[in-house]
Order: C-alpha cells, then structure tokens, then sequence
C-alpha cells in the first residue's frame, strides 16, 4: 500500500489537519456560549422549576391563551 508519511488517513496534511481542528474548537467553543445564553435567558423568561406556589403566572389554560395572544399582538 503506497501510503504517503506526511498524510494521515484523512488525507490530510498536519498543516491542514491543525487547522481545521482550530477552526473546529473556536465554532464549538461560540456555539457552546451561544447555547449558555441561551439558555440563560429562557430560565429568566420561565423557570424550570416552579417555585413553591407553582407557577402562578398562569393558573388556567384561559390566561394563558390571553397572555400568548397579548404577546404576539
């Protein structure tokens, strides 16, 4: 099997191969921070986890048809 040294089995060169493994951890690295703020901001807008009196923003499915549709409008 005639195999050139310098290439690994991707094909492609160290050079190569390096810099596309920094691109990789950069695009990675921002889409990971957009996903934090993210989610941040969801858990902002509605926890999780209710609180002890549940969540009491919305305690029937009217109100919260009122609410959407006052958001949207």
């Amino acid at each position: 099997m005639d195999h050139d040294q310098n290439q690994s089995i991707s094909g492609l060169s160290e050079k190569e191969a390096k810099e596309f493994h920094k691109i990789f951890v950069v695009s990675f690295i921002i889409f990971v921070a957009i996903a934090v703020v993210a989610h941040i901001l969801a858990w902002q807008w509605r926890p999780w986890l209710p609180g002890p009196e549940g969540y009491a923003m919305i305690d029937s499915a009217s109100a919260a048809v009122s609410s959407f549709v006052s958001s949207i409008s």
